[in-house]
């Protein structure tokens, strides 16, 4: 096998392992896994615009729109007008949507301490910046 197949093969498996992961945790709140990562990223970055929002999880607003009204009526998140500019709006977590994210969160920060615990302690920052000089490229 070359390196590239043996790279592909890799991807694939770390990518089926960590989906596997993903879906048992989020099995258990009761909700999807778009809807929890769409949570995770609003208790990481904050409120945003809809617009935002949408670019940082890499759907469609038409799709967007959709997610959100799912969690708005299970009471997760809140839209309200953006002070800035009230032609366009923000969504946020409610109390019920933070508690979500910080039980998810945790969860992410085991698996990530999981994962270090793998690596050498000179080996987790190179790790780190390799992941984020392919994070730019993709």
């Amino acid at each position: 096998m070359d390196q590239t197949e043996e790279l592909t093969s890799l991807l694939v498996e770390f990518y089926e392992r960590f989906s596997s992961w993903e879906q048992g945790v989020v099995r258990e709140s009761g909700i999807t896994l778009p809807q929890m990562h769409t949570l995770e990223v609003l208790g990481v970055a904050g409120d945003l615009r809809m617009k935002e929002l949408a670019e940082k999880l890499g759907v469609t607003t038409g799709a967007l729109t959709v997610l959100v009204d799912r969690l708005e009526r299970a009471g997760l998140v809140a839209r309200k007008p953006n002070e800035r500019d009230r032609r366009s709006i923000q969504v946020g977590l409610t109390v019920d949507g933070r508690r979500y994210f910080e039980e998810h969160h945790k969860l992410h920060c085991q698996l990530s301490e999981d994962i270090a615990a793998a690596l050498a302690p000179e080996e987790a920052p190179v790790f780190m910046h390799m992941l984020r000089r392919i994070i730019t490229r993709l």
